[in-house]
């Protein structure tokens, strides 16, 4: 006989208040959630994500439909029956809802004596190892306002998993966090319940958290999408609002007007957003999005030349063993220009998957002048770095052309640059994934 999956949601309706005030707020909504399986539920506010979690998580009782956890049908239950499904859940929120007269350990081992599972010499046992667990067992003493916001999420972390519950379910725990905090709790929560076995129901409006769900569903006016539909649902609204802000003005022009630090900051917003982008789905197609690409590769390989004092700077992509110049100044003049890979400099470079830094061109034999001669251009120092994909593949080539002082580019150039060019080739690898999929 096959195992029953811990959380069975079949055509759930769920509505509050009574004739006229009543509203309903889920529509027929059926999910299945296997075990160890981390399900993240999104959706714009007051869409039901929160109202489902209470349901599931045995906190409301539920009206029509059914709703099957750990075997346990919920629908006209019992409060007995009720309180024991809570029980073997690990609910965190987006308030830590810590007691602040306790410790980190009394939280915890508060948490231990609650699920009933656990002798009483074992409660504190047990709080101080998964304390330890989540990088907490140096602060087992200290209470919730003598910790960051961050510590005190792992706090409630360490308790609602102390007693390894058959269920976690987590709304907006990453709500109230910084970005590294935030990245830092729930890859503790991906391990700590991949460790146990746990199934995770995790509800979020964080795009940045996306990456760690085996399925992403999307709840919206009260209806649950299909895997495929929700998938399509978040990155085309992420990318969407990406590419909105950016065009309230000319990206070329923002990036232009930046220093340095600033220049890193909105490269780094953009590579992440790209990042999710490919860990995320293999089905999104986003218009916007890819224009901003586009024009967002041109203005950040100009701008890297400029903050690393360098005359020009070009981009090549790597298609069927050449060479396909797609960035670099008169670009439209010169026409299209293809050049076997292992020929040229960036061709070596490509072919190497090395970075290569060249004092004299002209000297070099691998050097192609007939770029220089369409371009009326006279190439001196030249440093040439391929760019790999998430696989380790040469897919680009990106080069800086002359420093503006006439010495030749050494290892500090090529350092700065290979920093700037991992970012670039997230955003380059997104735009090729898009038009890889046109084409299929």
């Amino acid at each position: 006989m096959a195992s029953v999956s811990p959380i069975v949601v079949q055509d759930l309706n769920h509505a509050y208040g009574k004739g006229d005030l009543r509203k309903q707020i889920l529509f027929g909504v059926s999910v299945e959630i296997d075990p160890g399986e981390i399900v993240i539920v999104t959706g714009p506010s007051g869409s039901g994500k929160t109202t489902l979690l209470t349901l599931v998580g045995a906190l409301r009782s539920a009206q029509e439909g059914s709703v099957t956890i750990l075997g346990e049908e919920l629908n006209g239950a019992k409060p007995a029956t009720l309180e024991k499904v809570r029980r073997q859940i690990g609910f965190i929120f987006q308030q830590h809802n810590l007691l602040g007269a306790l410790t980190a350990l009394q939280n915890v081992e508060l948490g231990v004596r609650a699920s009933g599972k656990y002798p009483k010499t074992q409660h504190r046992k047990r709080a101080r190892e998964m304390l330890n667990a989540v990088g907490m067992g140096e602060r087992l003493d200290h209470r919730p306002d003598q910790l960051s916001g961050g510590q005190r999420q792992r706090v409630a972390i360490a308790r609602a998993l102390a007693a390894e519950p058959a269920i976690v379910m987590a709304d907006e725990p990453t709500a109230s966090l910084d970005k590294q905090s935030g990245r830092e709790v729930v890859d503790r929560m991906k391990f700590l319940a991949r460790e146990h076995g746990t199934p995770i129901l995790l509800v979020t409006h964080d795009n940045r958290i996306l990456d760690i769900a085996d399925r992403i569903v999307h709840l919206e006016d009260g209806h649950l999408s299909t895997f495929t539909d929700a998938v399509i649902a978040n990155n085309r609204h992420m990318m969407q609002m990406l590419a909105d802000n950016r065009h309230k003005q000319p990206i070329d022009e923002v990036v232009e007007g930046l220093d340095e630090e600033e220049f890193e900051d909105l490269l780094q917003d953009i590579t992440d957003e790209s990042q999710r982008f490919l860990e995320a789905t293999a089905l999104a197609n986003n218009v916007a999005f890819r224009s901003m690409l586009e024009r967002g590769l041109f203005a950040f390989t100009h701008k890297l030349a400029s903050l690393l004092n360098a005359d020009r700077a070009s981009l090549f992509l790597v298609e069927d063993d050449e060479l396909v110049l797609k960035v670099a100044d008169k670009l439209d003049e010169m026409g299209e220009i293809r050049i076997p890979v292992g020929s040229g400099i960036a061709g070596a470079a490509a072919q190497s998957g090395e970075a290569l830094r060249i004092d004299d061109a002209y000297a070099d034999p691998r050097f192609n002048r007939e770029v220089d001669r369409q371009t009326g251009y006279t190439t001196r120092a030249l440093l040439s770095l391929p760019i790999k994909d998430q696989e380790g593949r040469v897919f680009a080539v990106a080069q800086l052309l002359n420093r503006k002082d006439g010495q030749p580019f050494d290892r500090h150039d090529e350092g700065r640059f290979a920093s700037f060019i991992r970012s670039i080739g997230v955003i380059l690898e997104t735009q090729l994934d898009m038009r890889e999929r046109d084409l299929k």
